[in-house]
């Protein structure tokens, strides 16, 4: 079986992206290791502090941020690096090429219950900007380089592109490698399941409403078929099965604060999920346009989201237009 760094050869990634890619894999081994401890590391529970989104911390939000950070400030080819969990960028190595802008752990509100979460990441190239201004890292979805994520499950799994289709890689216990299971994955275009979080509903924008409230009426709806939802509460895990079997997942804009566009960071999960789905022939929009297109201006940006099986997401998008 090919490992990540015969790929990365295969499709001849350049040697410095490599490298950068492979630090971050490094680094979610040992974060995959961590929680295999469970209790026994010390690593459940609340850090007693708030992130930039002024959401509590778990402990392993911080521990899997400073793992991350630590090691791509040591990578040669990494100029800088954004954080989910940090309130500005970090400069890394000057004559650096990339940025690396990564979730050290999305749905950690599952952490404690010992349900899936994951590391997303995405990389960008540096143009020669100042890595510790904001401003460098402000680019659109489309010039990302390489973007994934590695899911913490039963078993654990990198999911990556390149630009060059989706794979998907699982991490060997033996040999301490992510071997290639999958090659290029792609998504259903047409699905049955969605994911949204439906305490919300009443806050949704018309719109919205409209869609869910039809699907909801199955066969004798609009859109003639039975739906079933799913929900895990982590946007890796609901991504990771709509690429194995189709669905959409929506985080849409709701009235609770009219100001937030959405829950979901556009730089740390709208970007590199929606670089994934459109990869393995999905799409991921605002309800608007493609979350690639979108032109960032903080780099903790919110954006409402729809993504997934290609048909369904030209469905909803028909409700908004």
């Amino acid at each position: 079986m090919q490992t990540v760094q015969q790929i990365l050869e295969h499709n001849q990634i350049p040697s410095s992206l490599a490298e950068t890619i492979n630090t971050v894999l490094n680094a979610s081994k040992d974060i995959a290791f961590l929680l295999q401890k469970g209790g026994m590391g010390d690593i459940l529970g609340c850090a007693g502090q708030e992130n930039v989104q002024g959401e509590t911390q778990k402990k392993l939000d911080v521990i899997s941020n400073d793992m991350l950070k630590d090691a791509l400030k040591a990578c040669p080819a990494v100029a800088g690096i954004a954080s989910e969990e940090e309130d500005l960028p970090v400069a890394g190595n000057a004559g650096g090429e990339f940025l690396v802008i990564y979730d050290p752990l999305d749905g950690s509100s599952n952490i404690d219950i010992n349900v899936t979460v994951g590391t997303i990441f995405s990389i960008l190239p540096s143009n020669g900007g100042n890595p510790a201004e904001e401003a460098t890292y402000l680019q659109k979805g489309r010039n990302q380089l390489a973007a994934g994520y590695v899911l913490y499950g039963p078993s654990t799994l990198l999911v990556m592109t390149t630009g060059q289709g989706v794979d998907i890689f699982t991490l060997d216990p033996d040999t301490k490698e992510f071997v290639l299971t999958q090659g290029q994955a792609q998504i259903t275009p047409t699905t049955k399941e969605f994911a949204i979080n439906m305490s919300n509903q009443r806050f949704w924008a018309e719109p919205m409403q409209n869609y869910v409230a039809d699907m909801l009426q199955g066969e004798e709806g609009p859109l003639a078929k039975r739906y079933n939802m799913r929900w895990i509460a982590a946007m890796v895990a609901e991504v990771h099965r709509i690429i194995n079997r189709g669905g959409i997942f929506m985080y849409p804009w709701d009235s609770r604060e009219p100001n937030k566009p959405g829950k979901l960071r556009l730089m740390y999960e709208g970007n590199p999920m929606a670089m994934l789905v459109e990869q393995a022939g999905g799409l991921a929009t605002n309800a608007d346009i493609a979350i690639m297109d979108i032109q960032p201006e903080l780099i903790h940006q919110r954006v409402p989201v729809v993504l997934g099986s290609k048909q369904e997401v030209e469905i909803a998008l028909s409700y908004h237009k």
